[in-house]
């Protein structure tokens, strides 16, 4: 008999009634470290006091009215990533998947809107991830998200992730409208793309003259040390998504683009109930206190650097599990030997939190504020995970 909660998921044999900051607690009372943070997105830690008071006093004043009105909450935040970003304007959704719909209607409403609706193809990265509705799954084209859901929404080609030749080769065709990928690679096995190849990408859009689109949905919002991981390369995207840290832990996500990008985007041509909430807003806007202050980035970029350290000790420590360290900022991976499950599980039982990834990669995505001791704790209990799983 199926169960009420459709058995989509494979669930961990674990449920937690309440969290602290780094931590999460069980029904048990079992306390277990947490270096997921939801999949990235818990970027300032389980209750934190900020979000829980700018959500509480919205919720005593609003809840919902639409978006057949202004709402001040979703104005101020659109402010506000405009002025951290290169973005001229932002559409707020409730997730990162809708906002890669959106990516996707306003490339190939862009080319329209030029008298040029032949060039709808969007070039993108094999291995890549940007969410599971039917555009998002057709533009990643990995057989483990499309088998089955056919036929696909037609428009896109998966070059090899990172391969700056074959987006040469394919980008002066004629039906070509957009190169879209992740800056790193989430889903995918936390794999960064070189600064002077997200350059020479951009160089690339600009000589062919179609648009970039970067999903930030799980690098951006300080995740790699920078308000945006595209920053660190000095150049710009025409359109990006954003998601996860957002909101810090309230479904929250947006559309960031040029006012040249989206001059297609015209009144009716998208829309959303929930999207800009001003509950969500609210939350995301006292995300923004927080984290797009140059004092808090610095302090990820410190505390990333103390992880990464005993990430490679770890590693030269455990050669029979581990190969390497990868990442940016407190976007970590351990690319493990044995099963990446496996060393998942050993965490469980160590009571530390990891998340899985492809190319056999544990991710490590710990709230952005994460204290030094608490860095210190997660690596003991890797070591000790690692060393369950190296003495099988």
């Amino acid at each position: 008999m199926i169960s009420p909660i459709l058995p989509t998921y494979n669930r961990a044999p674990l449920t937690f009634e309440r969290g602290e900051g780094s931590w999460l607690i069980t029904t048990d009372g079992d306390r277990y470290l947490d270096f997921a943070a939801g999949i990235a997105v818990n970027v300032l830690g389980h209750a934190n006091p900020v979000l829980v008071e700018a959500l509480t006093a919205q919720a005593n004043k609003m809840w919902h009215v639409s978006n057949l009105y202004h709402i001040a909450e979703q104005e101020a935040l659109a402010e506000r990533l405009v002025a951290h970003s290169f973005a001229d304007t932002c559409f707020f959704t409730n997730s990162g998947t809708e906002a890669a719909e959106l990516a996707v209607k306003m490339v190939r409403k862009f080319w329209t809107t030029e008298g040029q609706p032949e060039r709808f193809r969007i070039l993108t990265f094999e291995g890549s991830f940007h969410g599971r509705s039917s555009a998002a799954i057709a533009a990643a084209g990995s057989e483990k998200m499309v088998k089955g859901f056919g036929p696909l929404l037609p428009g896109f080609t998966q070059l090899p992730w990172g391969d700056v030749a074959a987006i040469r080769e394919h980008i002066f065709a004629d039906d070509i409208a957009a190169v879209m990928f992740e800056p790193v690679l989430g889903e995918g096995g936390i794999r960064p793309v070189p600064d002077a190849d997200l350059k020479a990408i951009r160089a690339l859009c600009d000589e062919a003259g179609v648009l970039l689109v970067l999903d930030e949905v799980q690098c951006g919002i300080g995740r790699t040390g920078k308000l945006f991981a595209y920053e660190w390369a000095g150049i710009s995207p025409d359109i990006m998504m954003v998601g996860k840290g957002i909101g810090g832990g309230f479904p929250l996500g947006a559309l960031l683009a040029t006012e040249n990008a989206a001059k297609g985007m015209t009144a009716g041509s998208h829309g959303s109930t929930y999207g800009g909430n001003p509950l969500a807003c609210a939350v995301g806007n006292a995300v923004m206190d927080v984290v797009a202050t140059p004092e808090f980035l610095g302090e990820v970029n410190r505390k990333a650097g103390l992880l990464r350290q005993g990430l490679e000790a770890l590693v030269a420590s455990h050669p029979d599990v581990f190969e390497e360290v990868r990442g940016a900022g407190l976007m970590m991976g351990l690319k493990c030997k044995p099963p990446a499950g496996e060393l998942v599980n050993a965490g469980y039982a160590a009571n530390v939190l990891t998340v899985g990834a492809a190319d056999n990669v544990v991710r490590l995505l710990p709230a952005l504020n994460i204290p030094d001791a608490d860095i210190a704790e997660g690596l003991q209990r890797l070591d000790a995970a690692a060393t369950a799983l190296g003495g099988k």
